[in-house]
């Protein structure tokens, strides 16, 4: 997947919360860092996203976007 963002990281997914339209993924950055994304649950369940899944994270301006490979 193309995209304009440059700043590409991967991480491990160790925390979802849903809600009835929206959910928090957070995941642990081998950078040692936590990050978090905001969704919708319709975004999670399309991309698969489980606990303890490995995503690459992309950041660009304001938004967090985790692209499951």
């Amino acid at each position: 997947m193309k995209t304009g963002a440059r700043n590409n990281l991967v991480g491990k997914v160790t925390e979802i919360k849903k809600g009835d339209i929206m959910c928090q993924v957070k995941f642990d950055l081998s950078a040692e860092s936590i990050m978090s994304s905001v969704m919708t649950v319709d975004s999670l369940e399309a991309l698969g996203i489980k606990e303890g899944d490995s995503v690459k994270v992309i950041v660009k301006a304001v938004n967090v976007l985790l692209i499951k490979e």
